[in-house]
């Protein structure tokens, strides 16, 4: 199989390409530097030259390809609304592509897509205005409904493993500029995870068996306590570890707050049994009480 993955040399989108090639495909990498290249040459898949907002590119790699793997997304949180609004988009270019025949569109989302405070399952879906990102699953869901066989693949809050620049990195950043590892209330939150090789290896296992089911869920650990993530932080950085009221946390977590008390939990029982995933990589706890997070 011939995958067209965007966000090829990112640190999902390289597991994914990493999977795909070591079980026999060819990857058509996006490429948007003359480094990107050479990394994706590297790792022997293909580069196609482009940017997540050159729609053409987009429906050029899409079309050259018999699958898409769509992992890019614009992480700035400083615009996040606008980016959300990009990647409606971004899925409606790719899905273009596809029109007319079977190739599935695999569309990365996420869990804090829901509101939560219940553990969300696939067939859940999300409220308009719940959050921004529903503008990708919409865009996904109005492609299904044109006849074009795409998917959502929806990661929880901590995809982790070494080289992680997501949201535990965020925290212990927090850490160590505040001096105090927290939570929130008393951190009984929960956030689900997934090591990035055991994500990596749901997209092959999604892409060979058809991409049948409108949503899947990447979640190896359905609800750790946020709690003990800040713990760890407190623990490996020699700090005192809190809670803090939601006035407190404001004045600590900024623009991180919402993610830092929302409840994230999330089952993934439907996408084990439709396509034989067991994760195998090491827990959350485990892997991110490794050096590599705090060198």
């Amino acid at each position: 199989m011939r995958v067209f993955v965007t966000g090829a040399t990112g640190f999902v989108g390289s597991a994914v390409v990493q999977e795909l090639l070591q079980a026999g495909h060819q990857v058509l990498g996006l490429a948007r530097t003359d480094a990107a290249e050479a990394s994706l040459r590297a790792a022997g898949a293909e580069p196609h030259r482009g940017d997540i907002n050159d729609l053409d590119s987009l429906r050029r790699g899409a079309a050259a390809a018999d699958a898409v793997c769509h992992t890019a997304f614009n992480h700035d949180f400083s615009r996040f609304r606008e980016s959300c609004e990009e990647d409606r988009h971004i899925v409606a270019a790719l899905g273009s592509a596809l029109e007319g025949s079977d190739r599935p569109l695999i569309v990365t989302s996420g869990i804090g897509v829901f509101p939560g405070g219940r553990e969300i399952i696939e067939d859940d879906q999300p409220s308009e205005g719940a959050s921004p990102r529903v503008a990708t699953e919409q865009a996904v869901q109005a492609l299904r409904a044109q006849g074009i066989n795409a998917v959502l693949m929806r990661l929880p809050p901590s995809v982790h493993g070494e080289g992680d620049h997501g949201f535990v990195p965020i925290l212990i950043n927090l850490a160590r500029e505040k001096g105090i590892a927290a939570y929130v209330g008393g951190g009984s939150n929960r956030w689900s995870a997934v090591h990035r090789s055991d994500a990596g290896r749901l997209y092959r296992l999604v892409l060979e068996g058809g991409a049948t089911a409108a949503a899947y869920h990447a979640v190896a650990e359905g609800g750790m306590p946020f709690r003990d993530i800040a713990e760890v932080i407190g623990r490996r950085l020699g700090l005192p570890v809190a809670g803090l009221t939601k006035e407190e946390a404001a004045g600590h977590f900024g623009w991180f707050t919402h993610f830092a008390g929302l409840d994230m939990s999330a089952s993934s029982r439907q996408t084990r049994e439709l396509t034989g995933w067991s994760p195998s990589g090491p827990g959350l706890i485990e892997d991110i009480d490794q050096p590599y997070y705090f060198s």
